[in-house]
């Protein structure tokens, strides 16, 4: 049996199966900054976002979520390293193999409509998505029995088999936190966002969001009384606001992104830039679906080491970024063994593609066809994303491989990737709490279906195996499975990890601030947040996080 309480933490070991919702890459974060920061007494935080922050019902997948993680709790949260933190939940135990967790509520915990937090209220917010099909990519979900309310502050779960990642999976941001049951209509139509966090939303349109310190709120009590979101969907007129002080905050891959050559300018201009290391991972994907060279192990190879990832590093970092050549930075949890990171060689490319048939100066052919192939890119998904194209279609070049370069915006991304309608891509894993089985199983396994998120590679007889393996392996096996899986990637070249994706965020200065309080803690915590960052390289997101996820 495993126990859990306030002066007691259980940590995570049990892995989580993706789960890949609504096609987001990555996830909100977990506690928000404002949420933790203390003793400042009024004063309004302004935070630029791309775009409205929508329907945020938490049992929904629509909103914008970092804004439902404002108002909405779950049982437990996420903390570094994968360590499940007590939330609405002080205590739990896993009993009976794994097929039967025992909750403890916490005790004194209201909704934002005065609304107690109790067994009743949690009864009705699993009612809401667990055992539903619209819910059976999570395990919890999938394998659920029933429910038991013991009193006001005992619940137990009964499922069918043990759920694999079962905690990890309650920490999620949506379906899994508590809605207020006097939110909904009399037919139990979805009305108004009111949870049990330290925000409640006041007003919400097309230009932003308004959210109020909820005074009520159990926990320790944001420093600022008002908190606005605002919607600025270019990132000129982000900067600009900035600058004059008409917003606070700005960053973060899925708040409102941030280049970091955006970032330098703004630093010369005197504004205050942290840049942090993160653990998403910036990978070429590789389409054989699409283009016949590719499915050649030899091609796939000659392209990794026909490639800088300094130099992209540098483009699209300024050298901030980590070079990689695993699937996971070092603080995912069995993140796998490290592999060197490929030097670029052209003369060892060239020489692969030799191997492979692939002769000629200029243009390399093959039985009378050209080298040829076309890498498709979204700026809005991956800012500057354009930019590390045209050094990999110079480099690319170099060694005999005439590649074009396909700009696209984001839903016609969205549309192409999961058509497979590209030769060459860039992906961007999913991270935390998902990593590393979002990634893996989301990304690798062909009968998964991951919507608009697509996959890095596919390979049936081969890949699919290795991956089903690792789901099912048991605690002791997980991580030699899953090594298994890495080695496979690597060993064959099916993917290019490029580089470690920093977190850039910049804030105004502390004389536009309302306390200087707040603004080191911007300063010291500002990113990670998005992404709940478990690395010990990003020690900042593990106690907030600032990211607004959509």
């Amino acid at each position: 049996m495993e126990n859990h309480s306030l002066a007691q933490s259980l940590t995570m070991k049990r892995r989580s199966f993706l789960l890949g919702a609504s096609g987001a890459l990555g996830l909100a974060l977990t506690k928000s900054a404002w949420a933790q920061t203390s003793g400042g007494a009024g004063g309004t935080l302004r935070v630029a976002i791309t775009k409205p922050a929508g329907d945020l019902n938490p049992h929904k997948f629509a909103g914008l979520w970092a804004a439902q993680d404002l108002m909405f709790e779950p049982l437990m949260n996420y903390g570094p390293g994968g360590e499940i933190l007590p939330c609405l939940a002080s205590a739990w135990s896993v009993e009976d193999g794994g097929k039967t967790l025992k909750l403890t509520l916490r005790e004194n915990v209201v909704f934002q409509d005065g609304t107690p937090f109790d067994a009743s209220a949690v009864k009705w917010n699993f009612e809401q998505w667990i055992g539903l099909d619209s819910t059976n990519w999570m395990n919890s979900s999938r394998l659920y029995k029933s429910l038991e309310v013991v009193d006001d502050h005992h619940v137990t779960l009964h499922f069918s088999e043990p759920p694999l990642g079962l905690l990890q999976e309650l920490t999620y941001i949506r379906p899994v936190r508590f809605l207020s049951p006097k939110s909904v209509a009399a037919d139990g139509t979805y009305v108004a966002p009111v949870g049990t966090g330290p925000w409640k939303q006041t007003n919400a349109s097309e230009s932003g969001s308004v959210f109020e310190r909820f005074d009520a709120y159990w926990g320790e009590k944001p420093g600022f009384a008002t908190l606005e979101l605002k919607v600025l969907p270019d990132s000129r007129n982000r900067m600009a606001a900035l600058r004059a002080g008409d917003i606070d905050l700005i960053g973060g891959a899925y708040v409102s992104p941030l280049t970091a050559t955006e970032a330098q300018t703004l630093k010369s201009a005197g504004v205050d830039v942290a840049i942090k290391p993160g653990t998403t991972t910036l990978v070429l994907g590789f389409n054989p679906d699409h283009v016949a060279a590719l499915k050649d192990p030899l091609v796939r190879k000659a392209i990794n080491v026909g490639i800088d990832r300094a130099a992209i590093s540098q483009v699209l970092y300024r050298g901030y970024a980590e070079v990689a050549a695993n699937l996971f930075a070092t603080g995912v949890p069995m993140s796998g063994t490290r592999y060197d990171v490929p030097t670029i060689d052209p003369q060892a490319a060239r020489d692969l593609l030799e191997k492979a048939g692939w002769t000629g100066d200029g243009i390399r052919t093959k039985d009378g066809v050209s080298l040829a192939m076309e890498i498709i890119v979204s700026e809005e998904q991956i800012p500057g994303s354009r930019s590390v194209a045209e050094v990999l279609q110079s480099e690319l070049r170099d060694i005999g491989i005439d590649l074009s370069i396909r700009s696209v915006d984001h839903a016609s991304r969205h549309s192409d990737i999961p058509a497979r309608k590209y030769d060459l891509a860039f992906f961007l894993t999913y991270d935390a709490p998902y990593d590393p089985f979002g990634s893996v199983v989301g990304m690798f396994l062909s009968t998964y279906d991951n919507g608009v998120d697509g996959k890095l590679f596919m390979d049936a007889d081969n890949l699919d195996p290795l991956v089903t393996a690792a789901m099912s392996a048991s605690e002791a096996d997980m991580q030699s499975s899953l090594q298994k899986v890495y080695d496979w990637l690597h060993d064959n070249a099916a993917i290019a990890p490029l580089l470690y994706v920093p977190s850039i965020w910049a804030h105004s200065t502390a004389s536009r601030h309302e306390s200087v309080e707040s603004v080191r803690l911007l300063r010291t915590y500002g990113d990670h947040a998005a992404r709940m960052d478990v690395s010990r390289r990003s020690g900042l997101r593990s106690r907030l996080s600032v990211e607004v996820q959509m």
